[in-house]
């Protein structure tokens, strides 16, 4: 594994990995506790595995967890191509407010790291998309928290022609300009 790529926000990284294929296929390691430690400069332990299958079209977004069951999430896409989204959330942050975009598909088998302190969404590129995310602590509802996905402060650039669909909750989530960050 190697990092691919470094944004203008501290935190967040692209992951590639090592991939082995032949006539019969590939192989890669998506997880290796050591490997994985060594690329954050820390000590990252992951508590929870989540997967969805979405249609195309479908966001997902923006959500994080507050603290103390903040989450880290290393996501991938399984199966299709999505859109990932990471904002910083982070109020002391010299980028607070700012996002990094990168494209996941099955065909790249890129990771992105979201640590905690920012808010996470994707866009689904492709039918029948399976994204998988790691998370560094478990789900707490009442620790759950969301940003509008099309907010007109974060002004991200999901690259949408029509409409997405959403969930009921992402279609009331509140604006940016609103947001007490606990972060």
């Amino acid at each position: 594994m190697i990092t691919e790529k470094t944004f203008d926000i501290d935190g967040p990284m692209l992951i590639k990995p090592r991939v082995f294929e032949d006539e019969r296929g590939y192989f890669f390691e998506s997880y290796q506790q050591n490997k994985i430690n060594d690329l954050f400069g820390l000590n990252v332990r992951f508590l929870q595995d989540n997967e969805s299958f979405s249609k195309k079209n479908v966001l997902r977004g923006l959500h994080f967890q507050a603290p103390p069951f903040e989450q880290g999430k290393l996501v991938r896409v399984i199966k299709g191509a999505v859109l990932d989204v990471a904002v910083d959330i982070r109020k002391n942050s010299r980028t607070y407010g700012k996002y990094v975009k990168v494209e996941l598909t099955e065909a790249n088998k890129l990771m992105f790291w979201i640590p905690p302190g920012f808010a996470h969404g994707f866009l689904t590129l492709e039918d029948d998309t399976i994204f998988s995310y790691k998370c560094t602590n478990v789900y707490d509802q009442k620790s759950e928290g969301g940003l509008n996905w099309n907010d007109q402060d974060l002004n991200i650039d999901w690259g949408i022609v029509s409409e997405p669909i959403l969930s009921e909750k992402d279609k009331v989530e509140i604006p940016f300009k609103e947001f007490k960050s606990p972060f």
